[in-house]
């Protein structure tokens, strides 16, 4: 695939940034897209594996080798087409997935991987660029009606699937927008919703129809659901974070991170914040409790807000610079990782655990007591500390789906970790025609699995229906 000699005689060259002091005076995206041409040498680099690595790294089942060698030979649209045959959202995966293919890649045995994920992305944005996006509606309509209940990419992707197999399908979206977190909880420096915006275009143009503003299980009895539709999909997703019980935890200032960033993404939008008590960083010191992708976004978020200083901490242990490539490859490897907002100017602390919140008369946070832990989680003792702090935002993952309403009103089946029971053979629930998909299903993940999963969910509910499907699983 792509040039036989390629990875000889070309360099992997990653995607640049904007300078910092530029993109921080913005929430616009700050990734400069390489040319074509370069693009094409980056896709030459591909090797003609005897077994594709990549493979195995993408959950999405992405046909890597293929469309990098029909990028090398300019053959842009069907390299979108082949893309586009396993993932409905490549101009969103090119954006913010981690890209475990290119940890999985060959030549990261050297630490030189294919940019895999810069021209997944270029192929997406390139055809929408020339045109070779545009919708498919189904020739055959069927007549069986699917509500899909959340718009996120899990939702988004399955009902894309069902309504070019044919069927009508409904998305019910609690926001005023469609997007899930890919709207409300991603900043738009890593993901302007433009390009969330065209996909939906796409998809009304499809025969998809949007319900937002619409919370099942809240202003919508889901009993009306199950009525009138053949099927009901729950793509809800995880929403339900997970918190920090520690003695000053009810302080204001201390707050949940996905509060703060959906703030954020809808003063970008426009769109009203109600009446909420707003959460800005002007000002103020913010420690962000939490290491992973949406600790990162606190960080960039609250530096253009213009935060007097970032400190992030994280209960880990700091992992290695350099991973032991005999021991991991090609699976996903536990190494240091700095993001593009880490490196804008976060002060990082590993194996630190927080113990109490401190606050003033007011009842604001003002301090973070703190201890460190050893490899154990235990305390080391005599390692006490203080941080300053008037803003703490808890990104500490989340741990299942929100139970209250929609989920407590079917009584559906739940796992031993909370996430509503369905198999990833036939995604069905206990309730009959009730089905789950993304992190709903599974528990917090990456787009990716979001987007295979409501696929393959995609597939099952039509084998359901029609007892036969064309759909790709």
């Amino acid at each position: 695939m792509g040039k036989i000699t390629g990875f000889l005689e070309i360099e992997r060259e990653e995607r640049d940034y904007a300078p910092v002091a530029e993109r921080t005076r913005h929430f616009r995206e700050f990734v400069l897209p390489p040319t074509s041409e370069e693009v094409s040498r980056q896709a030459a680099r591909c090797m003609d594996c005897g077994v594709p690595y990549c493979h195995r790294g993408c959950p999405i089942n992405n046909q890597i080798p293929d469309w990098n060698d029909l990028v090398y030979h300019d053959e842009w649209e069907a390299a979108a087409r082949n893309l586009h045959s396993t993932n409905n959202f490549p101009d969103v995966t090119g954006r913010i997935c981690p890209a475990p293919c290119e940890a999985s890649c060959t030549l990261n045995i050297d630490d030189v991987p294919v940019t895999i994920k810069s021209i997944e992305c270029a192929i997406a944005d390139r055809a929408f660029d020339e045109g070779f996006i545009v919708p498919e509606p189904a020739e055959v309509k069927t007549g069986k009606r699917v509500a899909v209940v959340g718009s996120g990419p899990s939702g988004l992707a399955a009902a894309q699937q069902l309504a070019r197999a044919g069927h009508d399908v409904h998305v019910y979206e609690k926001n005023a927008m469609p997007g899930g977190l890919l709207r409300y909880g991603i900043p738009d420096f890593k993901l302007e919703k433009q390009v969330i915006e065209r996909r939906v275009a796409q998809m009304q143009a499809e025969g998809v129809t949007f319900h937002c503003g619409v919370h099942v299980g809240v202003t919508v009895p889901v009993a009306e659901l199950e009525r009138d539709f053949d099927a009901v999909l729950l793509a809800g997703g995880s929403e339900r974070p997970r918190d920090l019980p520690v003695p000053g935890r009810e302080l204001r200032g201390v707050e949940f991170a996905m509060s703060f960033l959906a703030q954020q993404n809808r003063r970008v939008s426009g769109e009203p914040l109600g009446d909420v008590e707003p959460i800005l960083a002007t000002g103020k010191r913010v420690v962000v409790i939490g290491g992973g992708d949406t600790g990162s976004d606190c960080i960039g978020t609250s530096i253009r807000q213009g935060a007097a200083s970032v400190t992030q901490i994280e209960i880990m242990p700091k992992p290695p610079v350099k991973e032991n490539k005999d021991l991991t490859w090609p699976q996903w490897p536990l190494k240091l990782r700095t993001s593009s907002s880490q490196e804008e100017g976060a002060l990082r602390e590993f194996s630190v655990m927080t113990s109490r919140f401190e606050g003033n008369a007011k009842g604001d946070v003002t301090r973070l007591h703190c201890v460190r832990v050893d490899d154990r989680m235990k305390v080391v003792p005599g390692s006490e500390f203080v941080l300053d702090a008037d803003l703490v935002l808890l990104a500490m993952g989340f741990v299942s789906p929100v139970k209250e309403g929609l989920l407590a009103d079917l009584g559906v089946e739940l796992d031993g970790r909370g996430n509503v029971k369905a198999t990833d053979s036939d995604y069905a629930t206990s309730r009959p025609k009730v089905f789950a998909a993304g992190d709903m299903r599974r528990g917090q993940s990456l787009v990716v699995w979001a987007i295979r999963e409501g696929r393959q969910a995609a597939h099952a509910i039509d084998i359901a229906l029609m007892g036969t499907t064309l759909l790709p699983r």
